[in-house]
């Protein structure tokens, strides 16, 4: 069974002389339940935005997308808040902790967006990402690749039924990037969820089967004056 199903997807940007610029032009892709994939494609060939589309950050200028069988991009913005927040969890390339929480905070606050705070499962979150003695420090006492644990914790915080990972070993050392991958991986699986990771560099991408080629499956259609 499909969880994600995107059809006829495209978002244009606005360009600085009035034109418009086409970033995402999906015809097609699908995602199964708890199915693990990965998307390559150098920076800036509109990755990110895809995947912001996904999450209902932005909005799509035409085409389908469905999550667990809702239309995400036939829904106003209050109810594609609350499905991204009941459904989907996302770790973001920087993190994007909140500096003046501790680690047991910043994913409390990512419950309350969901069903509420949960004391026990958060600690327990934190706990199995090797943080357990951590969870009253604040982001800036921890190192990167312990942020980064963090934020694969808050992304689990409301059970999602899909996860998505923006470059998510980007700002991490070697070391550090294939404990990361394979944390987030067995996380996922642990919490059956589905995984949708986007990244350029090839050692993630090797981590993976049948690995999809971004720039094959975006077909802008260039600009527009």
């Amino acid at each position: 069974m499909n969880l994600l199903e995107i059809q006829s997807l495209t978002k244009s940007f606005e360009k600085p002389d009035g034109g418009s610029q086409t970033v995402v032009n999906v015809a097609g892709f699908v995602l199964a339940e708890r199915e693990q994939a990965a998307l390559s494609g150098e920076s800036g060939c509109g990755k990110t935005t895809f995947l912001h589309l996904i999450a209902g950050i932005l909005k799509a200028d035409s085409g389908r997308i469905l999550i667990a069988g809702k239309e995400m991009t036939a829904l106003p913005e209050p109810q594609r808040d609350r499905l991204r927040a009941t459904t989907l969890g996302y770790i973001f390339q920087t993190f994007n902790l909140l500096q003046g929480y501790t680690c047991l905070e910043n994913v409390l606050l990512g419950m309350s967006f969901g069903p509420g705070a949960d004391h026990a499962f958060a600690r327990s979150l934190l706990e199995r990402v090797g943080l357990r003695h951590h969870l009253d420090h604040y982001p800036r006492q921890l190192s990167t690749g312990q942020q980064q644990r963090v934020s694969v914790a808050r992304a689990l915080a409301n059970r999602p039924r899909l996860v998505l990972a923006d470059e998510p070993t980007g700002n991490l050392d070697h070391k550090n990037s294939r404990e990361s991958l394979a944390l987030i991986r067995e996380a996922c699986k642990e919490n059956g969820a589905a995984l949708l990771l986007v990244s350029h560099d090839r050692e993630v991408l090797g981590q993976f089967e049948g690995v999809r080629d971004f720039h094959q499956m975006n077909q802008p259609a260039g600009d527009r004056a």
